[in-house]
């Protein structure tokens, strides 16, 4: 074959595997546009993707919430969540001896504070508020234990103050409806009140 020939056929063979590639991305292109494309349903699914994705990053920053336990413990995990949001840092969760519970222990770096934590869950919808249940006698108990865990823990004379976390949890939900913080909701109560 000569050479004239040889650049003929090579540039015919060129050009039949473009026709193909034309006609292949012509036919590809065709069906792509031929199906059709709800924005709506992408729309959903990129927000439920972004909502998920939101959750993960949440859970990895702030702690997860575990679906399985009771609604008490779940309403301390999402409390404890919502406080490290807001910076505080968690030092004990349900912190207990004979002088009563506390749900959660915390630092607060800036204010240079301990702070203790009563967990109030609502799952039903009934009203009233989940903080009305905190009364003079569970300020009392929270007193104490706190009292204790400063002198166990050498703190005595440490600022400190006394929150309260108001969780609705509808029974059927699987994520908390609402959350209240109150800082510095009650003063020290009972006999041996701290100053």
């Amino acid at each position: 074959m000569r050479s004239s020939h040889r650049l003929a056929w090579l540039a015919n063979r060129c050009s039949a595997k473009r026709r193909s590639a034309n006609q292949s991305t012509r036919i590809f292109s065709i069906r792509i546009n031929a199906v059709p494309i709800n924005r709506n349903i992408v729309a959903d699914v990129l927000d439920r993707i972004r909502g998920d994705l939101l959750e993960r990053y949440r859970t990895i920053r702030f702690g997860g919430i575990d679906d399985d336990g009771p609604i008490g413990r779940r309403g301390e995990q999402a409390a404890a969540r919502l406080l490290r949001q807001k910076r505080l840092q968690i030092v004990a969760e349900s912190e207990s001896d004979r002088g009563g519970e506390i749900d959660l222990i915390a630092v607060d770096r800036r204010a240079r504070t301990i702070v203790f934590v009563e967990v109030k869950t609502l799952a039903t919808t009934k009203p009233g508020h989940p903080a009305d249940r905190v009364d003079d006698q569970k300020q009392a108990r929270i007193t104490r234990a706190a009292l204790r865990y400063l002198k166990r823990k050498r703190l005595v004379g440490t600022p400190c103050r006394f929150d309260v976390v108001a969780v609705w949890w509808p029974r059927d939900s699987p994520r908390p409806q609402r959350l209240e913080h109150y800082p510095a909701a009650f003063e020290a109560a009972g006999q041996w009140q701290l100053y």
